[in-house]
């Protein structure tokens, strides 16, 4: 078959992520994250974005969570007695206005879609889809959302020393993991660099820096990272850090 359209890549305001919108600048800007294209969106299937609390469709302009509408939409997965509200929320929602009929399956990642100038095979021009990041792992902090991905790509920036980064939060702290590609003896001023770089960027205050080797950070077969995997590494003791720093 031919071929479609290679990825697209776009640049993001991290500033306005956080308040759920999205805003196109251009490459090099101050603030900006990359985003690249999740993939082409198949013959047959229907993603939209919604608002997680009203179920209302959004715009291209606001980060929502994807629903997916196919012919190949799962119908539920086992679980116990007395989850079939959950199953029925995740597996067969519907929108609060607009199309009330169509069935959603909620997929759980927060993104949103633009319509690029790249054309597929037929000619025409195809939506693009960009994951920001799961639902679950976003960051309560200071009565603001904060996106893991926006204070990683900020950390990684901060030395290039730093291999690798991943954040989640314990007991309201904000937790940095970065991985040390080079002499252990640059572990203490990582430190100083990471947590200067949080706050100037996110006026944020690190709890924890946790220096580790590289590959400790958990990734999966699709190349997302574990976060929740790495947190309870780290409640358990299990990841054999070189320093670790807390700002208590």
């Amino acid at each position: 078959g031919t071929a479609g359209p290679d990825p697209t890549t776009v640049y993001v305001d991290m500033r306005a992520l956080r308040h759920d919108r999205v805003r196109l600048v251009e490459r090099g800007s101050p603030h900006s994250l990359p985003l690249m294209e999740s993939g082409k969106i198949l013959p047959g299937v229907k993603v939209i974005v919604a608002n997680t609390e009203t179920k209302g469709p959004l715009g291209d302009s606001h980060l929502g969570e994807i629903w997916v509408s196919s012919p190949h939409n799962a119908t539920g997965y086992y679980t116990v007695y007395g989850e079939e509200a959950l199953h029925t929320d995740h597996f067969n929602t519907r929108l609060c206005f607009g199309d009330t009929v169509t069935n959603w399956a909620r997929t759980g990642y927060l993104g949103f879609l633009r319509r690029t100038e790249l054309t597929d095979a037929s000619g025409e021009r195809h939506d693009a889809l960009y994951v920001v990041g799961s639902l679950d792992e976003t960051l309560e902090l200071r009565g603001m959302r904060y996106h893991p991905i926006d204070i990683e790509t900020s950390v990684i920036r901060a030395h290039k020393s730093i291999a690798e980064c991943a954040v989640f939060t314990w007991t309201n702290l904000l937790v940095v993991v970065v991985e040390l590609e080079g002499s252990e003896q640059e572990a203490l001023d990582l430190v100083a660099l990471v947590t200067n770089v949080v706050l100037e960027e996110h006026y944020l205050i690190v709890g924890v820096v946790v220096v580790v080797d590289p590959g400790v950070i958990p990734i999966n077969s699709r190349g997302e990272k574990q976060r929740m995997h790495l947190r309870d590494g780290f409640l358990a003791d299990q990841l054999d850090p070189i320093y670790v720093a807390y700002n208590m």
